[in-house]
């Protein structure tokens, strides 16, 4: 009779895992060092004007970043956003002036942010070109288009109430981070709660798979980079509402701004991870103040 070996059949090893521990909280941990050293070593920095000021300083990037997070997470990444930011102000300026409508002159931003996406989802998903070199044309296309469209000058907004846009405040804060609330808890609801989002993260981990596992993946990438494009859109349309005015040359390589906050916050290049990404954005901007010495 063969004897039945039990040598690894012993009590359950231990699940603990630092390094997994780490993965999954260490930016929170390094955010909330960075906090309580900024607010010990920096004069004025956990003041309420302070904290405003910083809420307001990561709302652009924590709104674009929402988009971007869908893009990296299913293994792609999108170089237009700050062109389109750039774009959608000047975009959204013009048509106010000339139709001297608000609603239409944001309805134009925002088409534009859309369109921007639907090309950039359709050239990488449906005609297979890296989305490196489809992104990097694009925001050049569009960078040019928004200097042609303003004749390389600011354009100023004639109507002033689309300024209430930027500066209004709701229950004490500006509405820009409100905006950007809502777009963090939308966008975390639909990575972490919707099929939508698992078809995200199955694309970035092994396209092929999930194409095999019947995965609409070309569908699927359009839809991400339209999203892209349209809370980039948003974020130049609030930011022009801001500087009074569509500024063709703003927010000049915001886009490694956007990816950095991105990664920092845990999202992989490599696809298949999405999480955490307001902690990059919020290490970035102590880093930034902290070194500053200053209240916003």
């Amino acid at each position: 009779m063969s004897s039945v070996s039990t040598s690894g059949s012993g009590a359950p090893k231990s699940s603990f895992s630092f390094g997994r521990i780490w993965d999954q909280y260490g930016m929170l941990v390094v955010f909330a060092v960075l906090f309580i050293a900024c607010a010990i070593f920096v004069p004025n920095f956990a003041t309420f004007i302070n904290m405003k000021g910083l809420g307001l300083a990561i709302s652009m990037s924590g709104m674009v970043a929402c988009g971007m997070l869908f893009c990296l997470a299913s293994g792609d990444f999108d170089l237009s956003v700050a062109s389109v930011i750039a774009c959608a102000g000047v975009t959204t300026a013009v048509v106010i002036n000339l139709t001297e409508s608000l609603w239409i002159g944001v309805a134009a931003g925002l088409l534009l942010g859309i369109l921007c996406g639907l090309v950039n989802g359709f050239v990488i998903a449906k005609l297979k070109i890296n989305a490196l070199i489809t992104t990097l044309a694009t925001m050049q296309i569009v960078r040019g288009l928004a200097y042609i469209i303003s004749d390389g000058k600011a354009v100023g907004i004639e109507d002033e109430s689309f300024f209430a846009l930027g500066y209004a405040n709701w229950f004490g804060l500006p509405a820009p981070i409100w905006l950007t609330v809502a777009c963090l808890i939308i966008f975390g609801l639909l990575l972490n709660k919707t099929t939508f989002g698992r078809n995200t993260l199955a694309i970035g981990g092994n396209e092929e798979a999930a194409r095999l596992a019947g995965v609409p993946v070309v569908r699927t990438k359009i839809i991400i980079f339209v999203l892209s494009g349209l809370v980039s859109a948003i974020a130049g349309i609030i930011l022009a509402s801001r500087m009074t005015s569509g500024q063709p040359m703003t927010s000049i390589g915001y886009e490694l701004i956007v990816i950095s906050a991105c990664v920092l916050g845990g999202v992989s290049l490599k696809g298949g991870i999405g999480k955490n990404l307001i902690c990059g954005g919020g290490y970035l901007n102590f880093r930034h103040r902290g070194k500053r010495h200053e209240p916003a």
